[in-house]
Formats: C-alpha cells, structure tokens, sequence
C-alpha cells in the first residue's frame, strides 16, 4: 500500500517544445531544449516525434555519432531498426524501449522499416557522470511484454521503464542517476500519485489528453517542470480527459555541462577530443 502524499510538488513551468527536424530530415518536436539542460539536470534532452506521413520520418537518423550521455529511445508505434559500431542490431517495435549508453563513443543508425503507417515515439538523453563518461558503449533492447506493467485501483496502467512504482521495478535501474521514467495512461477523472525524492529534479509530459497538477492544467504536447520545494515528496495527477502522459525524474549529477552536437562532456578540452577521436576513426569500434 502506498502512503499518500503530503506535500505534493507543484507545476513550476509549462513548456511547449520546438518544431525542429534531426536525422535525414525527421519531423519532431524538441520538448527538453539545452537552455533547461541545468534545470532538468540530469536528464538533456526530449524529442517527441508522430506522424502519419511517411515524408517526416522514412529518411531516419543514418549514421551518426555519440559520447559521454544515454539514449533511451520509446516507440508507441512503428518498427525502427538499430544498428551500430559495437556490433549491436535490434529492432525497436510498437511499446519496446532501446537504451544505449553511448559511453567513449559510438556510430550508430536508427532506420525506420516501414514504408507508411504510423510512427511515433521519444528518444531521451540521460547524462552520464564524469566517472562514467568514457566507460565502454552498452547497449539493450526492450520488446513491449518485458517493460513491467500495472494497474492501479483507479484503472490507471503504469508502463515502469526505469526506476520504481508503487512497488514494481522497472525494466532498467542506474545508481548515480535513479533514473524514474513512467508512460501512464489514466481514464478521465482518475487519480495517480508518486513519490519523488525532494532533491530530484522531475518533469512530465502529456502527449494525448489533458491532465491537471496541484489544480493546474497541462495540455495536450505541453512539459510541465514539477518545483523542488524543499519537504515535497511526490507529484499527484489527475486526468481531466482521458490522458497518456510521460512522468520523469531522476538525481542530479551537478557537473559542468559542455554539449557540442552529438557529444555531451564536462569540459571544452573533452569535446575537442571527442571530435578529434571521432574523426580519427576511434568510435569505429566500441568493444565491450
């Protein structure tokens, strides 16, 4: 039994994204931009992408480098293929999650393999600490039955990506970042809690409906970031339509952050690396 909340966080801010295009020419919406990389720490980015054209997505991302962060990539529907320098290859399919830790570096592609129909998804970057910034690149897929899943009383399911809900573990855990990343879909008027460390930084995202926080409404394609009052210990939700909503957290790290495209490190000289050993073909191949 969960213990309810008693000092639920609030809605700081809502944020509305940027249209932009990344890839080939994919269309997605970029929710998590760098000027909130501090704020949302340590979490760095949220693309949203979903269409039913062919034309915003069938180019895909081809090959493309990373280092120094995690890609954690959700479909909600589609086929997406990924391959990459360290000889990993899977296919990310409707409800499956690929998480990739890009580590000291890795050339990867994620391809669609359809030619119409629906795709749509998030791709998140997660920060990796100093420590764990040049750690070898590592790779997982997901298929949609191996992500734990719930029910609550209030009909709610609860899809546990990462972290811990209401007693279930999710599909991935990571010690320096406790990550928590939550897809909930609650019918209307129905209620969801859960707990959050004070000192995590914590945001969500609804991407079908209408929910409201602490009397606050967030629409459809808005992030709300929740506030760090000291002595809070949750986020309580409650739909006001039916609602589909991403809900993330996680500790952060509290260290400079230097992105450059694709390579995300702590300082400018370890970006000037990260271009000088890509270029000198030293993310060819990550061995494990």
């Amino acid at each position: 039994m969960n213990t309810p909340l008693k000092h639920p966080r609030t809605v700081e801010q809502l944020v509305a994204g940027q249209a932009t295009s990344d890839g080939a020419g994919v269309k997605l919406t970029r929710v998590l931009t760098q000027p909130l990389q501090r704020r949302l720490d340590p979490y760095l980015m949220l693309d949203a992408f979903g269409t039913d054209n062919p034309d915003d997505y069938i180019a895909g991302f081809p090959d493309h480098p990373h280092r120094g962060f995690e890609t954690i990539t959700y479909m909600i529907a589609g086929r997406m293929r990924h391959r990459d320098s360290a000889g990993h290859e899977g296919l990310l399919e409707n409800g499956g999650v690929q998480w990739m830790t890009a580590g000291r570096g890795v050339i990867h592609s994620e391809l669609p393999e359809q030619q119409e129909g629906r795709m749509e998804g998030f791709q998140l970057w997660l920060n990796l600490g100093a420590k764990d910034k040049m750690k070898p690149a590592w790779y997982r897929d997901f298929q949609s039955a191996d992500i734990p899943q719930f029910t609550t009383a209030e009909g709610v399911t609860v899809r546990v990506i990462a972290g811990q809900s209401h007693g279930v573990a999710g599909a991935m855990q990571r010690e320096a970042t406790e990550p928590l990343y939550l897809d909930l879909l609650l019918p209307s008027g129905a209620r969801f809690e859960q707990a959050l460390p004070a000192g995590h930084n914590a945001f969500l995202y609804v991407y079908r409906g209408t929910l409201a926080v602490g009397g606050k409404e967030v629409p459809q394609q808005r992030m709300a970031i929740l506030d760090n009052g000291a002595g809070t210990d949750g986020v309580s939700l409650q739909a006001v339509t039916p609602a589909r909503v991403l809900l993330i957290a996680g500790r952060p790290l509290g260290e400079p952050i230097v992105q450059y495209g694709p390579f995300v490190m702590n300082t400018q000289a370890e970006i000037h690396q990260a271009i000088h050993d890509f270029r000198a073909g030293r993310f060819a191949a990550a061995p494990e």
